[in-house]
């Protein structure tokens, strides 16, 4: 047996894969590994290369090799491999970067604190909140409200704010504590004759009418993507932001924004939030951190919700609060450097000049018979694959045609994801080249072409 049957048979028989069929895996194992990376390319133990069209996990923004991160992560691991900070303990890095993040967020932010993944900031911003209304006598105010197909991470309390069914069957969730809204993909569910700002205002008024249903006074706040990924790349409809903000003026919702993939240059903007003028009361970033090059995530607040926090903590003696590796100093010191990388590149202007062409191409697909719709901003785009044209129809699931469209990309050179029902999510790192983009576009309809010739 060769040694890359080995290592294949090896993760069959041992490895447990998250976001997996464990059956097929188990029967099947991983078809081949990725072993090598180079830019945006991908090199898989089969001896295959191909375009990373989905940046790994939307977290790989500046590919896959770059010497000035490895260097900084290995400098930092030579002077000094892990410090706490619990227990009021610090270190040069974290005070850094927290003071770097907070200088660049894109309404006034105060506070961080960091954890390891976008679930953990996502997952403490659920206890902060509940800690601060404790704190303020309203221990009442405890109902979350996010969307169906929004995504906010696994840990118990993150997966139940998130709007996938999938991920809540068998584990005995949703918590009740966690109430949801419609998805805001236009295409798939806007009524006929109903326009973007119509079907906008009718999201609006669903939101409006679940806080009066379940009282104001009990809401702790509304948790939201700037654009949806987990759904499938879901960019909001005209108006819809306006609508929605004006919900939460009305009623005084807190308001928090996930930019763990929006954030760091994925829209063409430094947030997600500058992209569709948000204004959050708290944020979460991770991914593109560290260009996916370390595990790091953080929380960011203002001033007067940590002082909630503060009385707290006052109370008790200590904020209960902490993971070890928050705030790793190898993930610091690594965060840092991505963004010195990314201001010295002007990865914002970068991406803006080559989003107009990758945004032009996706559109183009919806001259094949498979696309429904491909709509996106930045250097991310989703695209719905759909039976009829016309009427939106959509395939039988049993089809899985969209799972069949990810399977032929990669057969042709192009990792992309499949998110059901048959949408297909393009995000590729934000160093992509437009040569780089036509072959990517190329390898998307010949795959395109491949399935329609199966099911048509």
């Amino acid at each position: 047996m060769s040694t890359v049957e080995s290592l294949l048979d090896l993760d069959r028989n041992h490895h447990v894969h998250g976001q997996t069929n464990l059956r097929q895996h188990q029967q099947n194992g991983p078809v081949a590994m990725v072993v090598e990376g180079h830019g945006v390319y991908i090199r898989t133990s089969d001896g295959r290369e191909l375009i990373d069209g989905f940046s790994g996990l939307g977290c790989a923004s500046l590919g896959y090799h770059n010497d000035r991160l490895a260097e900084a992560a290995k400098r930092q691991m030579d002077t000094l491999p892990f410090a706490p900070t619990f227990y009021g303990r610090s270190h040069p890095k974290v005070a850094q970067l927290a003071a770097r993040l907070v200088g660049m967020t894109p309404v006034s932010m105060d506070r961080v604190m960091f954890q390891c993944s976008g679930s953990e900031a996502n997952d403490a911003m659920i206890k902060f909140l509940w800690y601060r209304n404790i704190g303020r006598g309203q221990p009442h105010r405890r109902k979350l409200i996010s969307r169906w197909r929004g995504y906010y991470g696994n840990t118990v309390a993150a997966v139940s704010l998130s709007g996938q069914p999938h991920m809540h069957q068998r584990f005995g969730l949703l918590m009740e504590e966690f109430l949801k809204l419609s998805t805001p993909n236009y295409y798939r569910f806007h009524q006929d004759g109903e326009s973007e700002r119509e079907f906008s205002a009718r999201m609006a008024q669903e939101f409006e009418n679940l806080v009066l249903e379940t009282g104001p006074d009990r809401i702790a706040a509304f948790v939201a993507e700037p654009m949806q990924s987990g759904g499938g790349a879901i960019l909001p409809p005209s108006g819809y932001w306006d609508e929605m903000q004006a919900v939460i003026r009305k009623y005084d919702i807190h308001f928090h924004v996930d930019e763990v993939v929006c954030g760091f240059g994925r829209t063409g903007h430094w947030w997600g939030a500058e992209a569709f003028n948000l204004q959050p009361d708290s944020i979460s970033c991770a991914k593109a951190l560290t260009a996916a090059f370390f595990p790091l995530s953080a929380l960011m607040f203002k001033e007067d919700f940590y002082q909630d926090m503060m009385h707290n903590s006052d109370v008790v003696g200590v904020l209960g609060h902490g993971f070890t590796y928050s705030g790793h100093p190898v993930g610091a010191a690594v965060a840092l450097e991505a963004l010195d990388i990314y201001e010295e590149m002007d990865l914002i202007g970068r991406v803006r000049e080559v989003s107009g062409h990758f945004l032009d191409g996706c559109h183009a697909l919806m001259d094949h018979p498979l696309v429904g719709d491909a709509r996106g901003i930045g250097l991310f785009c989703g695209i719905e694959l759909v039976k009829d044209k016309k009427t939106r129809e959509q395939f039988d699931p049993g089809l899985k045609v969209g799972q069949r469209v990810q399977d032929a990309a990669h057969a042709e050179g192009l990792y992309l994801r499949s998110i059901p029902p048959d949408r297909i999510s393009f995000m590729p790192p934000l160093v992509i080249r437009r040569s780089e983009i036509d072959i990517a576009l190329g390898r998307l309809k010949r795959a395109l072409d491949r399935v329609w010739k199966e099911v048509r």
